[in-house]
């Protein structure tokens, strides 16, 4: 039940008597002094980060000691050293729909941020000539005074913080905001890495492509010897029909990428902002156009303070963190400095001549069974956000371990690729000039043709994966984004709050 503790007035045309005045301050001052030392208690603990499993070193680096230091560039995708893929990730950043749309829910979340802090000022209310008339002869009536000149002009009213209900709220309003900008960062690391992805599977699907019109090319010449020895009786009709059937087999096939690579191309023009058909990549090849970005042989320890989500999930732990403490203040009484501004000279004048104040308070009491259980549901909504935050850590350690194991292995497929493919050839060169002799059949000549285009293809596309995955390491490892740590940003919001 709400009660008024105090008031005093202060009128400018003449002083409050002195016992009055006395009287009212060492009522609140003793209503404060009752509160103000269990404060701290009732409010809560400091905020502490979660705690979380210890992560002393990566197990595909055993031997390799971690670093805190930036190894990471703000642009490391630069590192690819492809001019166009660095135009592609430039042009989705500044024209790409997620970016856009993460930026205005950011600014959203700045003015929402702002209208909490001004929530936190004094509230001034100017009122009409004809309700300020009203109210100062309503005054005027219950004061029996003959003073119907004079009229209520502006209203004021100021909520005091001083357990520091305030500060709780705007300390959560803080970490709400902070949490919207990692979503911000993440967006455009996620972005970076669908671009550099897609503009990596086309390139690939450029050197395919290539690579089964020369093989397609290389069947019909072969085709074109079988017609010729067919002329001359020394080989079937059947041996051309299956090397006609290889032909169109290859065909299909160049088919598929052909529409594979259309297809990246007009997801890509999405990432940009830009709409399908419109984008036209100029056609590369993978390796020439895009070289391997070396992993660092250090990593950052400190991948926890530099993951947009992992941040993201620490800051919505500091959010109910101070929501705790709020509802447990809700509890103690509330105190608000009122003002009324009274103008005079027959209700024409916007001249304010009196300024009259008061304090009072209001106490909803420390046995409301709702405010009660405000206070359990924030502590559970606390136990709940540091478990999605350990979570999200388990999730951070997985995908930089994942990463790391999956370039190492593409690594290793690539050599043994490339020795397969060595063989292939010169097995090849060998059977071609015995084709011609008759000394080896047409099924040898197609089965060594298919395995060798089948390991070309599958570099590349090894390729293609390790460039993937060291995109997705980055990306695990937060990118180009500094370090930053939640508990440290709440002792500058708290200096700040308090001043």
């Amino acid at each position: 039940m709400d009660s008024a503790m105090g008031v005093i007035t202060v009128n400018r045309r003449g002083p409050l008597d002195r016992v009055e005045r006395s009287r009212a301050r060492a009522f609140v001052l003793a209503a404060v002094a009752s509160l103000v030392a269990g404060c701290a208690t009732i409010q809560g603990p400091d905020y502490k980060q979660p705690d979380v499993p210890d992560k002393p070193q990566w197990s595909q680096l055993e031997g390799r000691e971690l670093s805190t230091s930036e190894v990471i560039q703000p642009d490391w995708w630069h590192g690819f050293g492809d001019p166009y893929l660095i135009k592609l990730i430039q042009r989705a950043i500044d024209e790409g729909m997620d970016m856009r749309l993460a930026a205005l829910r950011l600014d959203k979340a700045g003015i929402q941020l702002g209208k909490d802090r001004f929530s936190a000022t004094p509230k001034v209310t100017a009122l009409s000539p004809t309700d300020a008339i009203a109210r100062g002869k309503r005054d005027n009536e219950r004061s029996k005074t003959s003073r119907e000149t004079e009229s209520l002009g502006a209203s004021l009213t100021w909520e005091l913080d001083i357990w520091g209900k305030i500060r709780k709220d705007l300390q959560a309003a803080d970490a709400r905001y902070r949490a919207t900008e990692m979503d911000w960062r993440a967006t455009q690391l996620s972005l970076i890495a669908s671009v550099a992805e897609r503009y990596f599977q086309i390139r690939q699907f450029d050197e395919q492509i290539a690579q089964q019109v020369a093989s397609k090319a290389q069947a019909e010449q072969l085709l074109g010897i079988y017609y010729a020895q067919h002329k001359e009786g020394m080989v079937p009709e059947t041996r051309i029909r299956s090397q006609k059937a290889e032909i169109s087999s290859l065909q299909n096939r160049l088919v598929e990428m052909q529409r594979g690579r259309s297809e990246s191309e007009l997801k890509l023009a999405t990432l940009l902002g830009v709409p399908s058909g419109e984008l036209q990549v100029p056609v590369g090849n993978l390796r020439d156009s895009v070289r391997l970005l070396e992993v660092p042989e250090v990593l950052p320890a400190d991948v926890l303070s530099r993951r947009p989500d992992v941040l993201k999930a620490e800051y919505g732990v500091l959010q109910a963190h101070h929501l705790v403490g709020k509802a447990r203040l809700a509890r103690l009484p509330t105190f608000s400095l009122t003002g009324a501004a009274k103008t005079g000279t027959s209700f024409v004048s916007t001249v304010i001549n009196t300024w009259t104040f008061g304090l009072a308070a209001s106490w909803s009491g420390l046995f409301d069974r709702d405010l009660a259980m405000d206070v359990k549901l924030s502590e559970a909504e606390v136990k709940i956000s540091r478990e999605e935050y350990r979570k999200t850590v388990l999730e951070a350690f997985e995908e930089v371990e994942i990463a790391l194991l999956n370039l190492n292995a593409r690594q290793e497929q690539i050599k043994l690729l490339e020795a397969q493919v060595v063989d292939l050839q010169v097995v090849r060169n060998v059977q071609d000039a015995r084709l011609r002799e008759g000394l080896v059949s047409q099924l040898e000549v197609f089965e060594t043709e298919r395995t060798l285009l089948g390991a070309q293809q599958e570099i590349l596309s090894t390729y293609q994966q390790l460039l993937t995955d060291t995109v997705t390491l980055y990306k695990a490892l937060g990118g180009g984004w500094e370090a930053e740590h939640p508990g440290e940003r709440r002792k500058v919001a708290d200096s700040k709050t308090s001043k």
